[in-house]
């Protein structure tokens, strides 16, 4: 079939001047368009019309025929009816040839995807139509005015899923079969309307409708490869969805390996969609099919073949918590818990790079008190050494039921049910909490903390919580935020701490409450807001 495409573009627009030449992300307004016509499967002609001599410029140059419309065609008060209509006239003559189908394109939907508009002639095609409409189905409890009275405009208050369909048009295409498409109408007998997605239906009018199609055109698509099982714990996964939150502009996926299994289970329960790879061979074919511009690996160290693997595939690469030997081949690696170990420009180190949850930034420290009432244990979502229950022994040697004790405990930790229960028996001034809502909450009480030296121990320094440290394993012994400068007491490598250390420090630290201040004022002197915000303008490449 003979397909033509008219894009209507006038001058002089009042709403924003300039608009249908004005860069959008980079491109004349009215070239999204254009491309999306020229490319399409269906072998478009496509011709701009116009009053102005800069838009007929702009419109040649992406390759479109320009026709100049005549003065009385080019006024406030002229519907689109005549101008597709000369339009047309002027091309069949120049072609010496009918059209079977002319769709009329508006410059004002760049959002539009061409996919759609292909699939979009083909529905019209199939099914025989006379006119086909883009529109959006945007059922909602409406009102209208009858007789001087507002009345309700359905029968029954539903919820909307449950409303029947409300199709609202748009202006991204206006299909017709060129028999009925006259001076005055372009429609045909037999009508129907091609839904499309919300926000390919931006029609850009005002500021703000700039605004938000600019705002969709620069997302970008982020793959966040992340790791959580019970060897690591959940810290990875935490963080990664941080991240997400915080990037919740751009189109988010997460890819965890078959091992992560609490990690799946925290990621589903999300809602943010995610892939299973076996091994890292896969990453590659994943990264092609999102057609991913940025990948955020959190899954510690790194190997060469595997960063190389990604990037050649052009995507910009930023690692977290990364000493492998892959990350001197990544756009950016992210050293939260690491002071400096070296001169890299693509390295960021130490604390003022630490992603702090939403929750902390809204929260009051903990208030400081002369006598302790209330020490928090937490040693993360798996806990792989059972530091909780080395704790839990301890205070039974120490309980005198003035102090209350609050143990957090992770969803990965399996020895849950036998603590509760031996608490029960004893009679301790005790309390286990398993599925923590709001974790400021509990360390809003505390006025000691024992914790292990992973990323708690700084939510723990943002609430001013004075707090006795044991590492899970070697690694974290190495995350130097962890110690004495910033308020917290070290003991070293948890398994190799005896009990009697442990006993005797936290009894110590109780009844030393000069000892406890200045740790909380050591706490308050870092500042750890606006590590999110320095991080992602790093992920997104912006400058730092």
């Amino acid at each position: 079939m003979k397909v033509l495409a008219v894009i209507p573009a006038r001058g002089g627009s009042k709403g924003i001047p300039r608009k249908n030449v004005r860069l959008l992300v980079g491109k004349p307004l009215i070239s999204y368009c254009i491309e999306n016509s020229i490319n399409s499967v269906h072998n478009l002609d496509v011709v701009v019309s116009t009053d102005d001599d800069e838009i007929a410029r702009i419109s040649s140059s992406y390759g479109a025929r320009v026709i100049m419309r005549p003065e009385n065609l080019a006024t406030d008060s002229v519907t689109l009816d005549p101008v597709i209509f000369h339009a047309m006239n002027e091309m069949e003559k120049e072609k010496n040839d009918r059209y079977d189908i002319v769709i009329t394109m508006q410059p004002t939907s760049p959002l539009l995807k061409r996919e759609t508009l292909d699939a979009a002639i083909e529905y019209f095609i199939k099914n025989n139509f006379d006119t086909v409409l883009s529109g959006i189905n945007k059922p909602h409890l409406s009102w209208t005015e009858k007789e001087g009275k507002i009345v309700p405009a359905y029968e029954k208050r539903l919820n909307r899923q449950y409303l029947p369909k409300n199709l609202i048009e748009t202006g991204a295409f206006f299909i017709s079969k060129r028999a009925f498409v006259e001076e005055y109408s372009r429609f045909g007998p037999i009508v129907s309307v091609y839904e499309i997605s919300e926000n390919e239906a931006i029609d850009i009018d005002t500021p703000q409708d700039w605004w938000i199609a600019e705002k969709e055109l620069s997302k970008k698509n982020v793959l966040i490869r992340v790791e959580g099982y019970s060897e690591i714990g959940l810290g990875h996964i935490y963080r990664g969805l941080l991240l997400a939150y915080n990037l919740i502009d751009h189109n988010i996926k997460f890819v965890l390996s078959e091992k992560s299994d609490l990690g799946i289970k925290k990621i589903e329960a999300s809602h943010f969609p995610y892939s299973v790879i076996q091994n890292d061979n896969d990453i590659v074919s994943l990264i092609k099919d999102f057609k991913c511009d940025i990948l955020v690996n959190d899954m510690l160290d790194t190997d060469e073949e595997y960063v190389h693997r990604c990037k050649t595939t052009g995507v910009r690469v930023v690692n977290f918590e990364d000493l492998g030997e892959g990350a001197r081949l990544a756009d950016a690696v992210i050293n939260d818990l690491y002071e400096k170990k070296n001169e890299q420009n693509n390295h960021y180190w130490g604390s003022e790079y630490y992603c702090i949850r939403d929750e902390f930034l809204l929260a009051k420290p903990s208030e400081f008190r002369e006598s302790v009432g209330e020490v928090l244990v937490i040693f993360g979502g798996t806990d792989p050494c059972n530091l909780t229950k080395r704790l839990f022994d301890v205070i039974q040697k120490i309980d005198n039921g003035k102090i209350h004790y609050t143990f957090i405990l992770g969803m990965g930790y399996k020895r849950a049910n036998e603590l509760i229960e031996k608490s029960k028996i004893q009679n301790l001034n005790v309390d286990f909490i398993q599925d923590v809502k709001l974790m400021t909450e509990y360390m809003g009480k505390a006025d000691i903390a024992v914790s292990s030296q992973g990323r708690t121990m700084l939510e723990l320094a943002s609430m001013g919580v004075p707090t006795i440290l044991m590492a899970q394993n070697k690694r974290e012994q190495h995350h130097e935020f962890g110690y004495l400068q910033n308020g917290f007491i070290n003991l070293g490598l948890g398994s190799e701490v005896e009990d009697d250390t442990i006993k005797q420090t936290l009894l110590w630290l109780i009844n030393s409450p000069q000892i406890r201040k200045q740790m909380k004022d050591q706490m308050k002197k870092k500042d750890l807001k606006k590590g999110i915000d320095r991080v992602r303008n790093i992920i997104l490449d912006r400058n730092v």
